[in-house]
């Protein structure tokens, strides 16, 4: 599979690039700074300079073209602004599900968050934040044209992921390592059985692959 990330440098991302990689996937991971790009290669991954608050439609598209998968794993950070938290969190999300639909990418992922919600209240940051995920969480399944799962982890943590999880349409709040979410992703991108579904994630007691297929068999 041929599978373009946005966010190549993006913790989860990175390794998920590596997994991808290393089971034999093309994987491309668009990047703002270009300084990142050995980064990327180091994880097996072909760095791709765009930037997606700048960038139009058909750029972005064209950086799709001929691949079987799309990944929206990028996000303005933990020390962004709460403008930012609309022109990447919602505004790029947006950008690139349209991208994927010019191009005819139908499998699309997205890394949301716990609670993200278009009608989340509150004036701080964060709440900012949930309320441009939900949003683009809300654009993303309104599109016929993509074959969409969005995914949205608890907590994330730096510890080192044991592949066990809970993933569930609901699962209450917790923390997930990031290590995780990575191998998580990578068994939806190729599960297109999980299309039209919201998913949370937090760590559990089920093997990644047995979760997303037991999600898949709902």
């Amino acid at each position: 599979m041929r599978i373009v990330i946005a966010g190549g440098h993006g913790q989860i991302a990175l390794r998920l690039e590596r997994l991808l990689s290393a089971r034999g996937d093309e994987v491309a991971g668009i990047i703002r700074n270009a300084e990142q790009g050995d980064d990327l290669r180091d994880a097996g991954a072909e760095p791709v300079v765009l930037d997606l608050e700048s960038a139009s439609v058909e750029e972005v598209a064209a950086q799709l073209r001929d691949a079987d998968a799309a990944v929206f794993a990028a996000g303005a950070g933990p020390g962004s602004g709460a403008a930012r938290k609309d022109t990447v969190d919602r505004d790029a999300a947006v950008l690139f599900a349209d991208a994927a639909v010019r191009a005819g990418v139908r499998r699309f992922v997205v890394v949301s968050s716990m609670g993200a919600d278009p009608a989340h209240q509150g004036d701080d940051v964060f709440d900012v934040y949930q309320r441009a995920k939900g949003a683009a969480d809300a654009y993303v399944t309104g599109l016929d044209a993509l074959d969409w799962t969005i995914l949205r982890p608890g907590a994330l943590t730096n510890e080192r992921g044991n592949g066990l999880v809970r993933l569930e349409a609901r699962t209450g709040r917790g923390s997930v390592p990031r290590a995780d979410v990575a191998a998580v992703l990578a068994e939806l991108v190729e599960s297109r059985a999980t299309a039209g579904l919201t998913l949370e994630l937090i760590s559990g007691s089920v093997p990644v692959s047995v979760a997303v297929k037991s999600v898949a068999g709902n």
